[in-house]
């Protein structure tokens, strides 16, 4: 249950640690503002998928959310993928198919749509009106894997997945589109990568394509103490769930499979018209990618991590340099006039489907655009849109996280934890009109977070 806690305008999620699996929490979107409550839309399971499968990893149905399209959006399609890390181990894999992230016995039966999703005009200007649908993610990899695990009853069924939630969607009438849009946050930002051209391909030339990949940016980076944290988190998933039969063979020619997995490296491949949404600092990497408690066994960066306004200058130095290698990793992408970019110079994760991110009064801004007005304008062709922040600390407008680490007495949602773990209460900084609680992020990448 995710109840929502609102103090002095702002609002905490508490997330409680287990030491079990490697998995890390997509945004969930909750709308706390004075006026009318979100849409929230009902969980539908995909009859028939077991037959084809396309199944959770624990064998169990997997399933959307879909609210219909109106007046001029009735032909238009949004597809969001769902996020929410990734299981590299047998072990972290089987407790994965206990959560929501691997078993539809266990995902929420109504989910709010907001930001993106949202059906206000007000508060997604372009796409309210569209079909919108949200793929919920339950395969550990992307929606990308396609093997199993007999011993420990595990399907890793996720390129499945994707096929049978297409092939439905199709049949509800998406094949008559005239536009879609395929997005994703986080794991799901790699999925829409991963799925562009083939998303394309289930469309006739004449529909318009595009798709966009936000906090999906996952860098092949180093971390504090030289090692490389995510690529052997990679590295597992793409070997445990045999991914890389779905990973672009032009990929495949020139580098290994883990190297094909990271979004950096599969940009260049992608044909169709992509847009890259990504904090430059983003606060998932920085806190299980960059800065792991495997990386820093002392701690030294745990203030840091925390607010990044306790971070000393080394260690500042030592962000932007991340933020550099994410625009170097950019620059041949961005020479492209059908892709676009909106790089902020935020520490966040997943801004569009948060609304006070998305769109609203005083959400982040680069040249004075919105992200939902930026996205917009690419989708239609308004305007090129290469937007890239200037270096931390110019940008003001950014809505930041907050990491407090250790005990804390709030209690906001049930947690699945049965060890003694400290919590960690995560609060969204910067703006005293901000009122959505949004984010369940693993913290490390030996301390993930679960939750229910």
């Amino acid at each position: 249950m995710k109840l929502i806690l609102i103090a002095l305008a702002f609002v905490s999620v508490v997330i409680n640690a287990r030491s079990e699996p490697l998995f890390e929490n997509d945004a969930v979107s909750l709308a706390a503002t004075p006026g009318p409550p979100p849409l929230t839309v009902p969980l539908t399971l995909i009859q028939g998928a077991a037959s084809k499968g396309a199944v959770c990893l624990d064998g169990t149905l997997p399933g959307y959310h879909f609210h219909p399209g109106f007046g001029s959006g009735a032909n238009s399609w949004l597809i969001q993928l769902e996020g929410g890390g990734w299981c590299n181990t047998i072990r972290s894999c089987v407790f994965r198919k206990t959560t929501r992230r691997g078993s539809s016995k266990y995902m929420e039966k109504q989910l709010p749509f907001t930001g993106i999703l949202s059906n206000k005009a007000e508060e997604n200007p372009d796409f309210f009106n569209w079909n919108r649908v949200k793929v919920r993610y339950c395969d550990g990899a992307s929606f990308s894997g396609d093997s199993q695990n007999e011993a420990a009853q595990l399907q890793f069924r996720g390129q499945k997945i994707w096929q049978a939630a297409m092939e439905e969607l199709l049949s509800k009438g998406m094949q008559k589109a005239n536009q879609a849009l395929l997005s994703g946050c986080s794991a799901g930002g790699v999925a829409s990568i991963i799925h562009c051209d083939e998303f394309q391909s289930l469309f006739p030339t004449s529909t318009k394509v595009k798709c966009l990949s936000d906090a999906g940016f996952f860098l092949d980076a180093v971390d504090v103490s030289g090692g490389h944290t995510l690529r052997n988190l990679f590295g597992g998933v793409v070997n445990l769930q045999e991914v890389q039969k779905n990973l672009p063979k032009s990929c495949l020619n020139q580098l290994d499979p883990t190297s094909c997995f990271f979004p950096q490296n599969l940009i260049n491949h992608v044909q169709t018209p992509l847009f890259l949404l990504n904090a430059a600092y983003d606060a998932w990497q920085l806190q299980a990618s960059l800065a792991p408690p495997s990386a820093d066994p002392h701690g030294s960066w745990n203030d840091c991590k925390s607010n990044h306004a306790h971070c000393n200058s080394s260690q500042i130095q030592f962000l932007q340099d991340f933020r550099n290698q994410m625009l170097n990793d950019v620059k041949g992408f961005s020479g492209t006039s059908q892709n676009g970019l909106f790089i902020n110079s935020c520490f966040a994760h997943c801004q569009s489907e948060r609304q006070d991110t998305w769109f609203a009064d005083d959400s982040p801004l680069i040249n004075n655009m919105p992200i939902a007005i930026a996205v917009g304008d690419w989708y239609f062709d308004r305007k090129t849109v290469k937007a890239i922040d200037c270096a931390y600390p110019c940008d003001n407008t950014c809505h930041n996280l907050v990491f407090n680490f250790g005990r804390s007495v709030v209690v906001d949602y049930q947690s699945t934890s049965d060890d003694d773990t400290p919590t960690s209460t995560m609060i969204y900084s910067r703006s005293t009109r901000l009122t959505f609680s949004a984010g369940l992020y693993m913290l490390s990448a030996l301390l993930p977070i679960t939750c229910s």
